[in-house]
């Protein structure tokens, strides 16, 4: 690999790595794969700024060189993590970074620690059978969804960058290439504790603990049983993780134990989709030919993802076995109230509602349930809903929505008998509420239109267009309403695939 010499200006960035400094089984150092002609595609500069990281004087062609892995940043330590997985339900040993290389760790202007990772960066030891490289299509969905994942207010892994490599990729055609930059908090899984536990590597359990201890929960170093809050602090950061993806109707679609951040991120963003109408059974993954992540199982997968990180723990909770499970059992059983509550609260908010009654769940069920049966849109009826809470006068709009609109009219009585006791002003409840319901979302339609376009035509305006409305999500936006409708029935999208 080459040094930054060449560059326009040397891109200083301060790396400050921690986990190249664990012991070596929990990593395999390599750098990137050389690519023949980077070329920029985007670049995240509002990140940039966000990390520390200064581009004023460096060229676009500088930083393809860089983010794609062809020049190396000074105190970069690349490496390819280890771990394993449940991967729909099966435990597969040994996964790992199959085609990602974190380069290294920066403290953010905030000294918030954050890993920068290129992925679609070649070949690792842990690539079994593939190429270690990405298409430029996944490439395109990851930076889209992460970054309205970020507007959204959804804990997510952000992008700092696209590069084109100049070399086609084979899937079921060739594809042109391309590199991903991705920020995360950290990329430790539930999936890296499984690799060492699995193999009874106790040891790398407890050091694995207390870097993620020390990382993302330093509050609770003197806890008297550390390793238990911990599982309660990740379990607690998960069930409001998965609240606000049912908040915006996102559906992961891989949601195995090895894309189950321990930071609390959404990370991975392969066969994910928000949905059009409202159905809690859907499904887009190509690969989840069972239904096993449907959008109202989120809850559930993360509940059961937990318990296999409980599993991990066991021998650092209490060396006796008996009192770890009975330990583990307590503290996983907090996570179903926790969801709930995340939930709930989520939910009033999107229907106007600031005080708390014994009934709102029911409320916001029969919603749910009218909507899936007249197969309302999601977002759509909770964005009309923000007008509509300023009374009757408002209701035509979400009415449409409705395939019988009786459905919606008994519900609404119900809600607004609910919203006569709460003391907010209409207009000012109005307002709270387009605070909490996405006028825009990455629409399934909208994005294959953009990928397409890219793909076939090396055509990226309907990709910038795309991050320009998602990077205001709550906001209406003159001259892009239509960014907001659901799609027609030939614009449907039924299957998003992982892109591996």
């Amino acid at each position: 690999m080459q040094t930054t010499a060449e560059t326009s200006r040397p891109l200083a960035v301060s790396f400050d790595n921690s986990y190249a400094h664990l012991p070596e089984r929990f990593y395999a150092r390599l750098d990137p794969a050389p690519t023949a002609k980077p070329r920029l595609i985007k670049f995240n500069s509002a990140l940039a700024a966000e990390l520390g990281l200064d581009v004023s004087g460096v060229s676009a062609d500088a930083l393809a060189q860089l983010f794609s892995g062809n020049l190396r940043l000074p105190g970069a330590e690349p490496l390819a993590m280890v771990y394993a997985g449940h991967q729909f339900g099966h435990f597969v040993p040994k996964l790992g970074d199959g085609r990602a290389i974190l380069l290294g760790e920066v403290r953010d202007v905030a000294g918030v620690r954050r890993d920068i990772q290129l992925k679609g960066s070649g070949r690792t030891p842990f690539s079994r059978d593939g190429d270690g490289r990405a298409a430029v299509g996944p490439v395109l969905r990851e930076y889209v969804v992460s970054e309205a994942m970020h507007a959204l207010g959804v804990p997510t892994t952000r992008a700092l960058a696209i590069v084109a490599t100049g070399e086609s990729v084979y899937r079921e055609r060739r594809l042109p290439g391309a590199i991903l930059t991705r920020v995360a908090a950290s990329h430790v899984r539930v999936g890296t504790f499984q690799f060492f536990a699995a193999r009874g590597d106790s040891e790398a359990v407890k050091l694995l603990a207390d870097f993620v201890i020390d990382r993302h929960y330093p509050e609770i170093r003197e806890a008297e049983a550390p390793y238990v809050a911990l599982f309660r602090a990740v379990a607690e950061r998960q069930a409001r993780l998965i609240a606000c993806w049912m908040h915006v109707g996102f559906i992961h679609g891989v949601m195995n134990t090895d894309n189950t951040a321990i930071s609390g991120e959404t990370i991975d963003f392969g066969p994910c989709a928000f949905m059009d109408a409202y159905d809690p059974a859907a499904v887009f993954s190509s690969i989840d030919t069972a239904g096993r992540y449907a959008y109202a199982n989120q809850p559930h997968i993360a509940h059961w993802n937990l318990a296999r990180f409980a599993e991990t723990l066991l021998p650092l909770m209490n060396p006796i076995l008996e009192r770890a499970v009975e330990l583990a059992n307590e503290a996983l059983s907090a996570f179903g109230p926790q969801f709930e509550q995340h939930w709930l609260s989520g939910m009033r908010r999107k229907l106007g509602l600031f005080t708390a009654e014994d009934e709102d769940a029911a409320l916001v069920r029969g919603l749910l349930d009218a909507m899936h049966r007249q197969q309302a849109d999601f977002t759509l009826t909770f964005r009309k809903l923000c007008d509509a809470s300023g009374g009757q006068k408002f209701d035509a709009s979400v009415r449409a929505l409705f395939a019988d609109a009786a459905a919606y009219d008994e519900w609404a009585t119900m809600w607004r008998s609910r919203l006569a006791r709460e003391s907010l002003p209409a207009s000012a409840r109005a307002e709270s509420m387009r605070h909490a319901n996405p006028a825009f979302i990455p629409r399934n339609h909208r994005l294959e239109q953009a990928i397409q376009a890219a793909v076939e035509h090396e055509d990226f305006t309907l990709f910038a267009d795309l991050l320009r409305v998602l990077s205001q999500p709550y906001e209406d936006q003159e001259g892009f309403e239509s960014y907001g409708t659901a799609p027609g029935t030939s614009e449907r999208v039924l299957q998003t695939f992982c892109g591996t």
